[in-house]
């Protein structure tokens, strides 16, 4: 469950989970996968060791975060906007307290997560200084990785009202979790993934990320995936500004190295890397953290990596 609440300004609440140094001056945020929740941490002994502070958020209708009304629809810039207000309220709270200021954040997105990271940067860029997004599917127009059946009932579904889309996506998606006991295949897929998870308690973790993440049923992964089915994302990728580190696994059946190269055309050249991890899958977020932090904490990584 998160660790706190935080109340938004329409009255809505996110759940956040923080895990790290409590009292760091660095804060990264981690947007998580679809379907996913705050909480997870990609590799416990990595993070406690790099003195810094990361907070995961909630999506809406994931975990403990409330849903949008089921009139409104579901964009990934709205992801955004809710982070930044939540962002925007922690500088005030430090600056009041008379903490050492702190002006902007590094971001992390995983998987569906990586769009709200550079939604986050392009939106909000006076927010955040630094992005890396790690497996995260180029739009499927531009490369195709939606099964097909699944593509063309998302196209039918945008073209219904919003709250009839959500409700029939919801139906269709409870057939992932039969029993209300989501499993990691959800996440991970293919040898690379599965000679993983069973290393330092990675199974464990992504089973109760998962199983928080259905705590309201299919509300949260329904929104997610209406916001990124659509054609519009409700960002511009040519507006990101922060350095961009792009991680992908060489042996990721779900967003191979074709989709980093995608954003790298479309990102500015000049802030824009990408990395390739030999032997990893779609949970190269869990080998690749300790890159990841060199890129969002600098000053505790190598300089040679910044």
């Amino acid at each position: 469950m998160a660790d706190r609440l935080v109340t938004l300004r329409d009255g809505r609440r996110l759940g956040l989970t923080t895990f790290g140094d409590p009292v760091a001056e660095r804060i990264v945020v981690l947007c998580h996968p679809a379907p996913g929740a705050g909480g997870f941490d990609p590799a416990p002994a990595v993070t406690s060791a790099w003195g810094v502070h990361v907070v995961s958020v909630d999506r809406p209708g994931y975990g403990s975060s409330t849903p949008l009304p089921d009139d409104l629809r579901p964009t990934i810039g709205r992801w955004a906007d809710d982070l930044a207000e939540y962002v925007e309220f922690v500088i005030e709270q430090a600056r009041e307290a008379g903490y050492t200021p702190l002006h902007r954040i590094g971001v992390v997105g995983w998987s569906a997560g990586g769009r709200v990271a550079l939604a986050l940067a392009a939106r909000h860029p006076g927010l955040v200084d630094r992005v890396a997004v790690v497996a995260t599917p180029a739009p499927d127009a531009e490369v195709r990785w939606i099964p097909p059946e699944l593509a063309r009932a998302s196209a039918e579904l945008l073209q219904q009202p919003v709250p009839v889309a959500k409700q029939r996506l919801r139906e269709m998606l409870r057939a992932q979790v039969p029993d209300g006991r989501p499993d990691v295949e959800l996440l991970a897929d293919g040898a690379a993934d599965l000679a993983l998870l069973d290393r330092d308690g990675l199974r464990g973790r992504l089973q109760r990320m998962l199983q928080h993440a259905y705590d309201q049923g299919t509300v949260g992964l329904a929104d997610d995936l209406l916001s990124y089915v659509a054609e519009d994302w409700d960002f511009d990728l040519a507006a990101v500004r922060a350095p961009t580190l792009l991680v992908y696994g060489a042996k990721d059946p779900i967003a191979p190295s074709a989709h980093g190269r995608w954003y790298r055309r479309h990102l500015p050249n000049a802030h824009a890397r990408l990395t390739v991890v030999a032997r990893a899958g779609h949970l190269v977020v869990a080998p690749a953290w300790e890159r990841v932090l060199q890129h969002v904490d600098p000053q505790h990584g190598s300089r040679s990596d910044v």
